[in-house]
């Protein structure tokens, strides 16, 4: 039997995520529940990408699900070429039972998972960040209820990976995503036009004010990802006018919740009086992680 790889939202049906979801947030609910499904069972972790939430989300979330978790480094295992990835995935099925990969290449991530035979969860890639946006909605949901008939605006790069997993979860939630990006960081066709086929209502513009107008959500991330250094004077140029600040976050309804995968740049993509205010629920989505990562991984080894 096939593995049960979880790397991206799209790839699943709108039942397996919504069930995942709630499973979650049964988890959060009660820290009991599933506390020794995972026994003597050992995940992986991989990480060719620094990380705070992804590291430490992951492995208390493993730990509480009575299983063990290992930290290691893409140089550390040698990840040097397309052709150590086949052979890392069959090392490690024979070693541990579940692996967890962050990465700078989408293609690492799915080569691995083509030759594991066990499954590989996506714990970010330059491409998506599927468990970040499964915490996202578990905090809308928590405060707000339902996703469904709502509208989600987003601001900034709309070819960032959180973006892309948004745009991902609009093909199974039937809200409205409402996207402003400067021209050039848009959302590719190609993309749009898989949502728009699958169903999902997707807006794209130019103007950050008509994209947040009357919106439920608004959802941005930082301007300058790992790996886009070079690039931070020219990308804080362009995305200026995109800035998530009390102005723009007055044109979305009243009763409006803002969110960031974290960590933020105040002063720059989002500023310290939205973030830190009442209507931001940063917080909530970033503990979200520990919870939508247990669902995914009891998911994963069959557990639900």
């Amino acid at each position: 039997m096939s593995p049960r790889h979880f790397l991206d939202l799209h790839e699943h049906s709108a039942e397996e995520i919504k069930h995942i979801v709630s499973v979650g947030h049964g988890v959060k609910k009660n820290r009991s529940l599933h506390a020794n499904a995972l026994a003597g069972k050992t995940l992986a972790m991989i990480f060719e990408k620094p990380s705070l939430r992804t590291r430490v989300s992951f492995d208390v979330g493993m730990n509480q699900l009575g299983g063990h978790a290992i930290m290691l480094t893409g140089s550390e295992i040698q990840l040097k070429s397309d052709t150590s990835i086949p052979d890392a995935a069959r090392a490690l099925s024979r070693y541990v039972n579940l692996i967890m990969f962050r990465t700078h290449d989408h293609g690492y991530l799915t080569g691995l998972a083509e030759h594991a035979t066990i499954p590989v969860i996506n714990g970010l890639t330059n491409d998506t960040h599927p468990c970040q946006v499964l915490a996202d909605i578990m905090a809308y949901e928590e405060h707000r209820g339902s996703l469904t008939g709502k509208t989600v605006a987003w601001t900034g790069d709309g070819r960032d990976n959180v973006c892309t997993s948004w745009i991902h979860a609009a093909m199974h939630y039937q809200f409205k995503f409402k996207i402003a990006a400067p021209k050039g960081h848009q959302p590719t066709t190609e993309i749009i036009a898989m949502a728009h086929e699958k169903g999902a209502f997707i807006e794209v513009t130019d103007d950050p004010a008509s994209a947040v107008k009357d919106a439920d959500c608004v959802l941005t991330d930082t301007w300058v990802s790992m790996g886009q250094e070079a690039e931070s004077i020219t990308r804080r140029e362009i995305f200026t006018p995109y800035q998530v600040n009390a102005a723009l976050m007055a044109q979305a309804k009243k009763d409006a919740v803002f969110m960031h995968c974290l960590p933020a740049y105040r002063g720059l993509e989002v500023t310290s009086d939205v973030i830190d205010g009442p209507q931001s629920i940063v917080w909530d989505a970033a503990e979200n992680r520990l919870h939508a990562q247990k669902a995914v991984m009891l998911w994963c080894m069959g557990v639900i």
